[in-house]
């Protein structure tokens, strides 16, 4: 059962969703506008918020932004703005996913199933003790990935990923110099297929990227999709 975090002021569909979430056994915490979210999310982390873009009191992607600087739960964005600069704009602001409205409720407890999965993942027992330690190619920059804790470490500077950042990053380091498809990448990482999911993976790692700094961690092939450009660094 997950802590989820309804921001929507559409009181039918506000409560179309809780009504489902509570379906998945799920407890649920609703808002019909931004005020109130803020403290209930500090005095409480939610699991998931579910966050509507156009609120009666604020815009949901500028007060995403703020949420991410003290917590780290997967955010769902809920809008009618289908255009795809809203989209991209969605995912850099800190958002997991993204479901413009009308939508299937079926579809959106997936959705919250998959970053349910993405954020609580458990490692296995080999990765308990595992902090791959990571050289890029041609230069001295070290990367270090601490697979227990989700930490990342860019030259020993903590860099803070959201789940589905660190998956595609853990999941590209996992697999140096091999070419991985957007698809592949879609399906390993985020757990469904999505409209506009080539997209999706584009700007994931654009903000890994920018993350990173200025050294090219991730390469582009044209055509293809993403190779890891490092390996593991000698101890």
């Amino acid at each position: 059962m997950a802590r989820v975090f309804v921001v929507e002021d559409n009181e039918g569909l506000r409560e179309t969703i809780i009504s489902y979430l509570k379906l998945e056994q799920h407890e649920t915490v609703a808002f019909a506008r931004l005020a109130g979210v803020e403290d209930a999310a500090r005095m409480q982390a939610p699991d998931v918020i579910i966050l509507d873009v156009m609120l009666p009191d604020g815009d949901g992607f500028l007060f995403a932004r703020k949420l991410r600087t003290y917590c780290k739960a997967p955010i769902i964005f809920l809008t009618a703005r289908t255009a795809e600069s809203d989209r991209i704009t969605g995912f850099e602001v800190g958002g997991d996913d993204y479901v413009v409205k009308p939508f299937s409720n079926k579809e959106l407890m997936l959705r919250v199933e998959a970053v349910l999965r993405r954020s609580q993942v458990q490692p296995s027992p080999q990765a308990n003790t595992r902090r791959r330690r990571l050289q890029h190619n041609g230069s001295d920059h070290l990367l270090e990935l601490d697979e227990q804790g989700h930490i990342c470490r860019h030259d020993g500077e903590e860099v803070a990923l959201t789940a589905a950042e660190w998956k595609i990053l853990n999941y590209l380091a996992e697999n140096p110099a091999i070419v991985i498809s957007r698809e592949r990448l879609l399906g390993v990482c985020l757990d469904y297929l999505a409209e506009g999911s080539e997209r999706t993976i584009d700007t994931h790692v654009k903000n890994i990227r920018l993350k990173l700094g200025k050294t090219p961690w991730i390469d582009t092939v044209r055509g293809f999709g993403y190779r890891f450009a490092g390996r593991e660094a000698a101890e």
